[in-house]
């Protein structure tokens, strides 16, 4: 009788284990998992989050898509992890002085609360792994400065004033994010030297003077070595942003002989007698001119100290950036700036940017994604006089308790939260209305993100490894699915 009962019990236990083990399976939208958490070892199933462009969803985890090989007459998006293509450096925005000066406005608990939607990697986080910012003043700080600011007709060509006391709370931020996300990485940008060194003496627009080219260079050394001073590594710089629109608040007209000619007579070597290894980006402007850059990559002298390219996509194709690789191809790329604005909607936005700037740039050989500026207030303020007034920040701080979402959170959520530093891009189709990137991450998950600009439901199926999972996706949306 007790050897019955003791075997009975054994059974019922055994049974109530491998129920609880199969019916494992969370498909609630609430804290799941950062990677996508596909069940028992598997891709067996994976996650999927979707945005759409009505706003009705955002960044919502929907129903696991099963790998099931179920039988249909779907569309097949093919993902071939033999073949692939660059690695990835992250995503992320311009962390702007305005930013900052925003975002300091918030109460201390909101403020927290931000920052860690922002740059932690948590489930209920975006996990930002990469932010751009300007070296002095962008025309998003509320005033015009450089770091050597003299009196007017006064020059410091031993830069004996140089300081970055006037970026002390972005500084302070940046040691803050550093506490959150301390693999993050930076690129730094000026949009106008000193004034003193140009040949107009104004913030807006002239040249770099020729005499000053060794003090500008020194003037990077010592922007490098200060932010290491205070716990910050800049990864790379460009020489200037936006070096052809010199009509900004700050800026510089660079032309591409210009720009040469500063990298190796001055910038290139000043790095190398300083033993810096900051990586020099050229270029930082629009896909219409991939010119400028390949006409100084093709500069043996110049080209020795450059890691790549940089651009922004308010004028040209995306797809110059693979005609510059297939050029240059031990050269990286960047895609550094693409704004959002005022008067746009958030379903524009979010389809044209999904396809653009993380689908095309990724695409195209791109290391990051960028969008413009992360942080402003309601009128879209601060900025210069002459800055932008119609950039939209991902971010909208309205008060110190409360804080809004916008377009671009979600643009680059969907790839920042998924695709972490050091993934590798690999194949993938585009079949239909369907646009798509994928990744295969450090732990070996695969990453896929997929657009339908078209205005009717996308069926399809995602083949991967000889396996199929039927999935649906609705108009004009962007989906992020992990296995």
């Amino acid at each position: 009788m007790f050897k019955k009962s003791y075997l009975l019990l054994l059974g019922i236990t055994i049974f109530s284990l491998l129920f609880c083990q199969s019916s494992n399976v969370d498909d609630s939208p609430t804290n799941p998992p950062t990677d996508g958490g596909t069940d028992n070892g598997s891709y067996a199933s994976g996650s999927f989050w979707l945005t759409k462009a009505d706003e009705s969803i955002k960044l919502q985890r929907q129903s696991n898509i099963i790998f099931n090989n179920a039988s249909n007459n779907y569309q097949t998006l093919d993902v071939d992890a033999s073949q692939k293509y660059q690695t990835i450096d992250g995503f992320g925005y311009t962390l702007t002085g305005g930013s900052v000066q925003v975002i300091n406005q918030l109460s201390a608990t909101k403020k927290e609360e931000l920052l860690q939607d922002l740059f932690a990697a948590k489930d209920n986080s975006i996990g930002i792994s990469y932010i751009r910012l300007s070296i002095g003043a962008s025309d998003l700080n509320s005033d015009v400065f450089s770091y050597d600011d003299m009196p007017a007709g006064q020059t410091d060509v031993s830069l004996a004033n140089f300081s970055l006391s006037k970026d002390q709370a972005l500084i302070d931020m940046l040691k803050k994010i550093l506490t959150i996300n301390p693999n993050i990485k930076i690129m730094a940008t000026p949009w106008s030297p000193p004034v003193w060194m140009k040949d107009n003496g104004s913030s807006v627009g002239g040249s770099l003077q020729p005499q000053y080219y060794n003090v500008y260079a020194q003037y990077f050394v010592k922007y490098i070595q200060g932010m290491k001073a205070q716990g910050i590594t800049v990864d790379a710089i460009t020489p200037q942003n936006e070096p052809l629109h010199p009509g900004n608040n700050p800026s510089l007209l660079m032309t591409a002989p210009q720009q040469a000619t500063f990298i190796k007579n001055n910038l290139g070597p000043a790095f190398q007698a300083a033993n810096i290894t900051t990586k020099i980006v050229l270029y930082d402007h629009n896909c219409d001119k991939p010119e400028y850059p390949m006409e100084i990559l093709a500069d043996a002298d110049a080209a020795k100290y450059v890691d790549g390219s940089a651009f922004h996509l308010y004028a040209g194709n995306i797809s110059v950036l693979s005609n510059v690789h297939l050029a240059y191809p031990a050269k990286n790329l960047y895609f550094t700036e693409q704004w959002t604005g005022s008067t746009s909607s958030f379903s524009d936005d979010l389809i044209w940017h999904s396809k653009n700037v993380i689908i095309g740039s990724m695409r195209n050989w791109s290391k990051i994604a960028l969008e413009w500026n992360l942080a402003n207030d309601p009128q879209f303020n601060p900025h210069t006089n002459g800055g932008c007034t119609q950039c939209k920040g991902a971010i909208t701080v309205s008060t110190s308790e409360a804080f809004t979402k916008n377009v671009g959170y979600y643009i680059i959520a969907h790839a920042s939260k998924f695709v972490p530093q050091n993934s590798q891009r690999i194949a993938s189709t585009q079949p239909g209305n369907l646009s798509s990137v994928a990744f295969v991450t450090p732990n070996g998950k695969t990453t896929l993100i997929v657009l339908n600009e078209g205005n009717a439901a996308e069926n399809f199926n995602i083949k991967f490894n000889g396996k199929s999972a039927a999935a649906s996706l609705p108009a004009r949306a962007v989906a992020t699915f992990v296995f």
